[in-house]
């Protein structure tokens, strides 16, 4: 394992190693009850997840589901390599200040309004 890494350098097959490496080690905190390592692993293995996807695939300006948080959507502002800037919009379709970077790969799909 290289400690001077770049996930953008990486082959799938490697992606998906490097995924399946990250997931043990987080059970493995959560095992030894080291959460904030826990925390650690699981957004490594998001940006890494990202990386198998296509940006392209995401759009500016859309909303989208967020897999890990259902209380709330996020809004694109532009997207920016594997991560997506925008803001975190709730059920009450209030709109967080804060703009945010997050890996595409915890964005689900577009939200379709009627």
């Amino acid at each position: 394992m290289s400690t001077n890494y770049r996930y953008s350098d990486y082959s799938i097959e490697q992606l998906r190693a490097e995924i399946g490496k990250l997931k043990e080690k987080a059970q493995k905190a959560e095992q030894l009850g080291n959460i904030s390592e826990v925390a650690v692993n699981e957004r490594k293995m998001q940006v890494a997840l990202a990386y198998t996807l296509n940006p392209k695939d995401f759009k500016a300006e859309k909303i989208y589901t967020l897999k890990t948080d259902p209380g709330y959507t996020f809004k694109i502002n532009y997207i920016n390599g594997v991560f997506a800037w925008g803001h975190r919009v709730n059920l009450l379709n209030e709109m967080n200040e804060q703009e945010e970077a997050i890996p595409i790969s915890l964005l689900g799909d577009a939200v379709k309004y009627k």
